[in-house]
């Protein structure tokens, strides 16, 4: 059968019945994130036309301005996950603390880790912005969810990826089994299959990183940069920049195209460097959807998926994209002698 005759739920539903062991749980959780995200996608797509531009005034966890649309899909997200008894709690990019369960509602086996609304910053200038999410099977025995359940390794994951509005909406996901992309089509109001089973290319063409940060870069990334702008010997040219300012935006590309994608600490005071991106809603989905399409996630020191999260939001560096890539970037932290040779990621 044609692949643009299958929907998201269908591929969901055949990823569910290759594991006997299944109850549908993780189906169903994932088939409400769909109508979240065809919610969150009209809001975006209106937003100028409903006046929902600008920012509420208020501050997230990590010190950024809330924009209105942020605000909307982190409630639209929670309306359409709390009462499906899928999950046991939910954690947010936008809020400090842990989101319950409403009480009269079954507790699940799952929990929802998200971005409601990455790169809301560009909101008002029309670029690609997205949601990021996380499920993790829960670790404690029943009702209500806990700390515990929520600090974990990346590696843990049952489920990720991340829903793109942009010139048209779309869902990119794994469930360990593989990296699939789905395009909305307006029309029927469904998610189409549009990238059957993503593999990033083992080496890419383009690199991505914020070079306004350069004067905080480490010496290993600013000399990987360096060595990106000069000509590569086996296609006689100098690797590209593209850089949105979008982590959705930047990683699809990534994903679709190779290359990589770096986004280091400051260390501008280097006894106190300050990575920029959170552990459980951005780098760890992130890295399992990079991993699971074939290409390479770590920290400059380690594998992202290895890392062991400590608080909510834990903030790591990120270095992600194309194996031959990362390996290089790789070969040059081990040479200034951020990584010993012959560690073991």
């Amino acid at each position: 059968m044609e692949k643009s005759s299958i929907t998201v739920q269908r591929h969901i539903l055949e990823q569910e019945r290759k594991h006997q062991q299944a109850t549908g749980d993780l189906t169903g959780l994932l088939w409400d994130l769909t109508l979240a995200a065809k919610v969150v996608s009209r809001e975006v797509n209106r937003a100028g036309l409903a006046d929902i531009f600008g920012a509420t005034g208020e501050e997230n966890e990590s010190g950024d301005l809330v924009k209105r649309l942020d605000s909307i899909a982190q409630d639209t997200i929670y309306r359409a996950m709390d009462h499906g008894g899928h999950l046991c709690l939910m954690v947010s990019e936008e809020s400090p603390d842990l989101i319950p369960i409403p009480a009269k509602y079954p507790k699940g086996k799952y929990l929802l880790l998200y971005d409601p609304l990455d790169g809301s910053s560009n909101i008002e200038a029309n670029v690609s912005i997205g949601t990021i999410f996380s499920v993790h099977r829960r670790i404690t025995g029943s009702g209500d969810g806990t700390l515990e359940d929520c600090l974990r390794k990346g590696s843990e994951q049952v489920a990720a990826g991340y829903f793109l509005y942009g010139s048209s909406t779309m869902i990119v996901y794994t469930t360990g089994q593989g990296v699939y992309g789905f395009t909305l089509d307006p029309s029927i109001g469904e998610f189409m299959l549009s990238h059957d089973r993503i593999v990033t290319p083992p080496q890419g063409k383009y690199y991505s990183i914020n070079e306004g940060n350069a004067a905080g870069w480490d010496e290993p990334t600013r000399n990987y940069v360096q060595h990106l702008k000069q000509k590569d010997k086996a296609t006689g040219r100098p690797y590209s920049l593209r850089y949105i300012g979008s982590l959705v935006a930047d990683i699809h590309r990534t994903l679709v195209y190779g290359g990589i994608f770096l986004y280091p600490s400051d260390t501008s005071d280097p006894a106190n460097p300050k990575p920029k991106l959170r552990l459980l809603y951005e780098v760890a989905p992130m890295s399992f959807l990079m991993e699971q399409a074939g290409g390479a996630a770590i920290t400059g020191t380690q594998r992202v998926l290895d890392v062991q999260a400590t608080s909510l939001h834990h903030k790591v560096p990120i270095v992600l994209g194309s194996k031959q890539d990362v390996a290089t970037y790789e070969r040059f932290c081990t040479e200034s002698g951020t990584v010993p040779a012959g560690k073991k990621k």
